[in-house]
């Protein structure tokens, strides 16, 4: 079986689908991989390391695609790069199946068995898969780290010979995988800590990494994927107004409240950041969905009434090494899971596989 390693198109995607270490565990189980060439580059993995682990370098998408069975990327192929595939070729990467329907749609119509890496089931066997959490590992870490660059104060607490220098305070919104690594990172980083989330279940994670939880009054319940349910409108007023007496307590607040194929939701109103303190810092790790903020403008870094909103997206990216090898590390364990014996074998009666898979021949699954 021949998999294919592109090299990502995406705008600003530094990322690789497959790492040496990891191509070379699939060579050594008798599968073939052929890697575009640069394809890794972006991430401090360069042609010469692959070509070490056993895979073969390829110059053009002719080549890389001639024979393929199954093509795995980080981000999701345009049309172009669907075109450029064989049709009834197997595709892993983030394919945004709730919201890019027309992708998924070109997918379908050549007949790509497309598997998604944000459907994955969050069941325990699947765990080694799940690209969500690991990636919201990286952008969880990042986001603290940028918050305390852009800061104009300390985080931890100093006693110099000019004074004592108070810590920051941290607020961070959403308990999921990215908030609990903020509220690590920003710890280690020695600020003052808070954590909030909707879930009552997860108050003691927070709390076991030395954070305080916020306790608004405002109770949800997990979904069946793990994640919040989305509040109704008089809860999230009451969240909104809570939120914005709160707030301003806070030198840094970093948001990650998101509802799968949904807009995220505004935890911060305009009126929240105008209360803050000058100076102050807002991370949006939700600004690919909108923003947890009223304020965040995708992509961008704006100040609004004296506080800095960062609105970055794919944070992940900004630190391609190690979020590369933690995303090949899941997709080679699905591609553990979808072959035996060095062939791919679908079984959709299996829950990983039927779960992942969100195209298959004329059929979508959403």
């Amino acid at each position: 079986m021949k998999i294919a390693v592109p090299k990502e198109t995406a705008p600003g995607e530094r990322r690789v689908a497959l790492v040496p270490e990891t191509v070379a565990r699939l060579i050594g189980s008798g599968l073939e991989v052929v890697v575009e060439a640069g394809a890794g580059e972006a991430a401090w993995f360069g042609d010469d390391a692959y070509r070490e682990a056993g895979a073969t370098i390829a110059s053009s998408r002719d080549e890389l695609y001639s024979g393929a069975d199954v093509v795995v990327r980080v981000r999701k192929p345009d049309e172009e790069d669907v075109a450029a595939m064989p049709e009834g070729i197997a595709l892993i990467a983030f394919l945004e199946p709730l919201t890019d329907k027309d992708g998924i749609e070109r997918l379908a119509q050549r007949g790509i068995a497309g598997f998604a890496m944000e459907a994955i089931p969050r069941i325990t066997r699947a765990q080694s898969m799940d690209a969500l959490s690991s990636q919201s590992t990286v952008g969880g870490y990042k986001a603290v780290l940028l918050a305390a660059e852009r800061l104009p104060k300390f985080f931890p607490m100093l006693m110099t010979a000019a004074g004592t220098v108070a810590p920051a305070k941290v607020l961070v919104l959403g308990a999921g995988v990215a908030g609990l690594q903020a509220i690590a990172t920003a710890r280690r980083l020695g600020a003052v800590v808070s954590g909030f989330d909707i879930r009552p279940a997860v108050r003691e994670q927070v709390e076991s990494l030395g954070a305080t939880f916020l306790d608004l009054g405002i109770v949800g319940e997990e979904s069946e994927g793990g994640y919040a349910r989305e509040l109704n409108e008089d809860e999230q007023h009451r969240q909104q107004e809570e939120l914005a007496r709160r707030i301003p307590e806070f030198d840094v607040v970093i948001t990650t409240a998101l509802v799968p194929g949904r807009p995220a939701p505004k935890l911060i109103p305009a009126t929240a950041v105008r209360a803050m303190r000058p100076g102050s810092v807002i991370v949006d790790l939700a600004a690919e969905a909108g923003g947890n903020s009223e304020l965040t403008e995708p992509g961008e870094e704006v100040v609004r009434d004296g506080v800095l909103i960062l609105g970055l997206l794919n944070l992940p990216s900004t630190m391609p090494s190690h979020s590369s090898q933690l995303y090949s590390k899941n997709v080679g364990a699905l591609l553990d899971h979808l072959t035996k014996d060095g062939e791919l074998t679908l079984d959709f009666d299996d829950e990983i596989t039927a779960g992942a898979c969100v195209t298959r021949r004329e059929e979508v699954h959403a």
